[in-house]
């Protein structure tokens, strides 16, 4: 699933492209996850903003289209509408080009709502803070890990301490903080570290638009490359970067999550 640098590396290629434009019609898949695309028709884009995994539409008549990806969507400008049965909606822009949405295994979503008023959607509703705005902060971070008895990787993933961490982004800064995913409590000092490591994390992906595992592509139809340098996520059995120790991988909370045993002790 796409994590907060792959949703932020398709806001700003999207961003300045969009900004300004009508919204002559539009078109969606049947399901309702996809038709409220064409409650958008006769508005102009005021902006695109992001919120964790979502992205955020302001629209001049006081509302927002807000499009979530999935796991395998993608959002690209063309010049006309793709030959592509996986378009699951597009919206007709003016100057004659097309803002397709493409999403093979239709995880994602798409709803037309006022301005801040997201009750139907309870998974933007229930957000921490973004990840890399001002409001996280460590003090605020340790104590929504501490309102928690859940294990650190499924507290992370629930988006409620801190939001648009995946399990990419997630394992890589359990392993720089040296926590290991079993745990359920962790000290202040450890989640200042591990505070830390999910800024760095998050920001060396983003400066790598994104990371592409499969299905990730950005809005100009390319690859992220930050799967190149990965330190543990999808290294189970390879030797840590730090101690050389093999890293392993194991279920909980039925996740398998990779980390290194001498690291990351338990």
């Amino acid at each position: 699933m796409p994590e907060l640098p792959e949703v932020e590396t398709i806001r700003r290629q999207l961003a300045p492209r969009l900004k300004g434009r009508h919204i002559q019609d539009a078109h969606s898949h049947e399901s309702e996850k996809f038709t409220p695309a064409i409650e958008a028709i006769g508005t102009t884009i005021q902006g695109l903003n992001r919120k964790g995994k979502y992205l955020i539409t302001s629209l001049n008549d006081g509302r927002e289209l807000i499009i979530h990806l999935g796991m395998t969507g993608s959002l690209t400008i063309t010049p006309a509408i793709p030959d592509d049965s996986y378009i699951r909606a597009w919206w007709q822009l003016d100057d004659s080009e097309y803002l397709a949405y493409r999403d093979v295994r239709r995880f994602g979503r798409i709803r037309c709502v006022p301005a801040g008023q997201y009750d139907a959607i309870p998974t933007l509703v229930i957000q921490g803070p973004d990840a890399l705005g001002p409001e996280f902060t460590p003090e605020g971070f340790y104590w929504a890990l501490r309102n928690s008895r859940r294990r650190i990787p499924t507290q992370l993933l629930s988006q409620k301490p801190v939001a648009g961490v995946g399990n990419i982004y997630g394992t890589e800064a359990l392993w720089m903080a040296g926590i290991h995913p079993a745990k359920r409590r962790i000290s202040r000092l450890a989640a200042e570290k591990l505070h830390a490591a999910l800024v760095e994390v998050l920001k060396a992906g983003l400066a790598d638009g994104g990371t592409t595992l499969r299905d990730y592509r950005n809005a100009d139809g390319g690859e992220g490359s930050h799967q190149n340098v990965l330190a543990c996520y999808g290294r189970s059995g390879q030797p840590c970067l730090r101690c050389a120790t093999p890293l392993q991988h194991r279920t909980y909370d039925a996740r398998t999550l990779t980390f290194c045993p001498q690291c990351q002790p338990r």
